[in-house]
């Protein structure tokens, strides 16, 4: 599948069905890796400030939490950033599909308050909706990183969204019933990032409850698991056939592997063309909408000079009949002056 998992603190027979799997997706830049790392405990994930973004593949690292729940953190590229390759994206999802093989516990959205909310952040969530569908904003989480500034500014994650909150950006926290937390990932006091942890699988948790607790899944999910399934068992049935040379085995493997590989192919190619479909919808919507309002705001200035003009043709008359009032008044003979 590519990509990367690595254990972080996981015990090696940890039951399968007390796992979470947690997708972090968002712009380059937002903070997706550092609040995973938050979410982990440690610097699992490479992580650094600025716009080029460190994580080029998703990658999945586990903990387990002292409750004995294995939590697995699946950190994500930029995969909805304008200058993505929409071929890259594709196989980047069908990779975190593979990774997150049972289903999806909770879509985390990693917004950041440092950077303006762009038009490609709000065009993520119709993206994620056309590939998996509407139910999956049941499963989304809105994060929002940068709490230490909002602290510097005594400001509260509310005072911020009173102030700086676009119309798509209310559309996301509504479709996600007013899921969100603020993450402070700088932080060094361990009682806060405790808490701030806690709040989050607390909406993750919640999340589950709402979806009688079953992950997100669908056609695709499902086959994807139903080609490693049957890639893994004729693996199996093969090292265990008789008669056969190691050249002849190693024959089968690779056309297995093969089978395998053209299906990861057609799944690829389904979730690109899906995808082309869907931004090039969304660019016609946004290119529509610009006209629409570049047509009103036509109309409005349109309107505006025709009033500014009709304005001026009123003044002008009225000072027309104000300087012919005036000169009939020159004009009038003036009374003689009395005799005294």
């Amino acid at each position: 599948m590519g990509g990367r998992v690595i254990d972080a603190d996981s015990k090696p027979n940890s039951p399968s069905n007390g796992e979470r799997n947690l997708v972090l997706v968002g712009r380059t830049g937002n903070g997706k890796s550092a609040t995973a790392n938050s979410i982990l405990g440690k610097k699992a994930f490479m992580s650094k400030a600025g716009s080029s973004g460190v994580t080029k593949t998703c990658e999945m690292q586990r903990t387990m939490l002292k409750a004995g729940q294995v939590v697995n953190v699946i950190d994500t590229p930029g995969l909805f950033d304008s200058s993505a390759d929409p071929e890259f994206v594709s196989k980047e999802i069908v990779k975190c599909i593979g990774m997150a093989k049972d289903g999806i516990h909770a879509v985390l959205l990693v917004f950041s308050i440092r950077n303006r909310f762009s038009k490609e952040e709000g065009a993520a969530i119709h993206i994620l909706e056309s590939l998996f569908g509407k139910k999956i904003s049941d499963y989304m989480i809105v994060v929002f990183t940068g709490g230490d500034e909002l602290e510097d500014n005594d400001e509260t994650l509310e005072d911020y969204l009173g102030r700086e909150c676009p119309k798509p950006l209310k559309e996301i926290l509504q479709l996600c019933d007013n899921r969100c937390v603020l993450f402070d990932n700088k932080t060094k006091d361990a009682a806060k990032r405790t808490e701030q942890v806690g709040k989050l699988l607390s909406l993750v948790n919640s999340v589950i409850a709402q979806n009688a607790g079953q992950p997100y899944t669908d056609e695709i999910f499902a086959e994807l698991k139903k080609g490693a399934t049957k890639l893994r068992d004729t693996q199996v049935e093969v090292d265990s056939l008789k008669g056969y040379s190691k050249r002849e085995i190693s024959e089968l493997k690779e056309q297995m592997q093969k089978s395998y590989e053209d299906q990861l192919k057609r799944t690829t190619e389904m979730v690109e063309s899906k995808l082309k479909e869907t931004t090039t919808r969304l660019e016609q919507q946004l290119a529509e909408e610009h006209l629409a309002r570049l047509k009103a705001e036509g109309a409005a200035q349109l309107a505006q000079m025709k009033s500014n003009e009709k304005i001026f043709k009123l003044r002008e008359k009225l000072e027309r009949s104000q300087r012919e009032t005036q000169e009939l008044r020159n004009r009038a003979p003036q009374p003689p002056c009395p005799i005294l």
